[in-house]
């Protein structure tokens, strides 16, 4: 996973550093297949943001947090990303399931003789 920390109006010092990196790894815990994050960290008078740009392999997910203090956000942002990927992760298996079982009745069905207890028609070759 590759991590990018930027900050607006605002100098990302190790400890920040490492707080953010600690509790993505609680998102990385649960979905393995994140190629990037993108962090973004912003001071606005009393507002402190903290912005997320995940990409997983066919799905991109943006979770913003905005508190009153800075360790807060990240606390923030980690539980609603950590939502929105177990979310995804979800409809990645639901789908995934779903669809086998289609194909296999499609093909269950493409199998069986189009009229029930019709003999199938036997080409002599004439």
């Amino acid at each position: 996973m590759n991590l990018t920390l930027t900050g607006n109006h605002l100098e990302i010092t190790p400890a920040i550093r490492d707080y953010v990196v600690g509790k993505l790894d609680r998102v990385t815990r649960h979905f393995d297949h994140v190629i990037d994050v993108n962090v973004v960290m912003s001071v606005d008078k009393l507002r402190h943001k903290v912005e997320a740009n995940l990409h997983t392999r066919g799905k991109d997910i943006h979770v913003e947090a905005v508190e009153s203090d800075m360790y807060a956000a990240i606390d923030a942002l980690s539980d609603k990303l950590d939502r929105q990927v177990l979310r995804h992760k979800e409809k990645l298996s639901t789908n995934r399931h779903d669809g086998a079982t289609v194909k296999r009745e499609v093909a269950a069905a493409e199998a069986r003789p189009a009229t029930p207890g019709a003999a199938p028609v036997k080409d002599h070759g004439v």
